[in-house]
């Protein structure tokens, strides 16, 4: 397997945000995880965990797809109504945070296993277009940037 510096550095990104994801959590019970923020704008550190974790869930299932299928539907889904109906404010924290952690986990494993080519493989998004799988693992580095930033500043 040949993996370019992008896709390198990349992973290394993608590794980062476990380490940086439990110091911000460090010492926050699970009242004070779920206080502060209402709806999508300003989540409470629970949900926004629980947005990472999902989106995470998402991603590697994308991810698949693309490596195993040609050019396989992405479909889109509504962030605000998955918070609503998994009950974001009410999970364990702790929990939340292992579960994104081990997913984490299991992405990067199978991202270090593609070949070059694989990196390349497409699907189309309904709302987005054309992804590779590059391109959606470059996109979830950044999105855990921004939900990081949202959690350091709760």
């Amino acid at each position: 397997m040949t993996m370019t510096d992008a896709q390198r550095e990349l992973l290394g990104m993608y590794r980062a945000t476990p380490d940086i994801l439990r110091g911000l959590t460090r010492g926050l019970t699970d009242d004070d995880a779920r206080t502060g923020g209402e709806g999508s704008d300003s989540w409470s550190p629970v949900e926004i965990v629980c947005h990472l974790r999902d989106a995470e869930e998402r991603s590697m299932a994308r991810t698949r797809m693309m490596r195993d299928e040609d050019r396989p539907a992405l479909i889109g889904y509504d962030e605000n109504e998955l918070a609503e109906q998994g009950r974001y404010r009410e999970q364990s924290l702790t929990a939340v945070v292992e579960e994104l952690i081990r997913l984490r986990e299991e992405h990067i494993r199978e991202l270090e296993a593609l070949t070059e080519d694989q990196w390349s493989r497409e699907g189309e998004h309904n709302q987005m277009g054309t992804l590779s799988i590059q391109s959606i693992t470059h996109h979830m580095a950044f999105h855990d940037a921004v939900h990081l930033a949202q959690l350091g500043r709760t």
